[in-house]
């Protein structure tokens, strides 16, 4: 069997990923099912991160509809992160999986402080590591989260677990003729605004040369695939 391509990853899902069939809370057996996924990818031996969103439990936009202030949102989203980093810990934990959570607003009660240096210790020592809270400051998506933590943990990929097969030119929920693109230039994908990642996460990517592979989280095998260096989904990158 072909041996991993890459030695440390980290994982950007989203929150909707541990969501009840509505869309919202978290769903115990779809966090065992995200974990197992994760389980598997650890257990090559590669040093595993995640990133996780909140979707499933708060959406900033809905409450700025209403006029609530940005930063407040934002923040609140990302004490929601914080939830769902929590859910999947404990699921990785139940897989034999040794998992820290590491957050960027301090809750020192429940998860230890985001320090880049202890995060890669982590990390060396076979444990995966959840980061929550995005990047502790509001305007910033977790996406964006995920580039800067790929950037300063110097991981080799970072993979966008969506329910999408890869990256379209069109939304292929409303277009069956969307075209599929197998790679993408950093630039290609700014260019053409495909809104896959948001800009900011993109050029920090392409700033300190981490490649994206943009996958279908839930397309058996696909993480394992991808890390062993198969074609899969869309690949962003030089």
């Amino acid at each position: 069997m072909t041996q991993p391509l890459y030695r440390r990853v980290i994982i950007k899902v989203s929150g909707e990923s541990l969501s009840n069939p509505s869309g919202c809370g978290i769903n115990p057996a779809r966090a065992e099912e995200v974990a197992a996924q994760i389980a598997a990818i650890h257990a090559l031996e590669i040093e595993t991160a995640v990133v996780i969103g909140a979707g499933n439990l708060w959406r900033g936009m809905d409450g700025m509809a209403h006029g609530m202030d940005r930063a407040r949102a934002d923040q609140i989203g990302m004490i929601a992160t914080v939830m769902n980093a929590l859910a999947l810990a404990d699921a990785l934990e139940r897989d034999g999986v040794v998992t820290r959570v590491q957050t960027a607003i301090e809750m020192r009660a429940i998860a230890e402080p985001y320090i880049r240096l202890r995060a890669m210790r982590h990390l060396e020592k076979g444990r995966v590591v959840v980061f929550g809270a995005g990047t502790g400051n509001p305007y910033f998506t977790t996406d964006t989260a995920a580039a800067l933590r790929a950037a300063e943990i110097g991981a080799d990929l970072l993979v966008k677990a969506t329910k999408v097969d890869g990256v379209y030119d069109k939304d292929p929920h409303k277009n069956p003729g969307a075209r599929r693109f197998d790679r993408l230039t950093y630039l290609e994908a700014l260019n053409l605004q495909l809104k896959v990642m948001d800009s900011t996460a993109i050029t920090l990517c392409m700033d300190n040369h981490v490649p994206i592979v943009v996958l279908d989280l839930w397309e058996e095998g696909s993480l394992e695939r991808v890390v062993r260096g198969e074609q899969v989904g869309t690949l962003i990158g030089g």
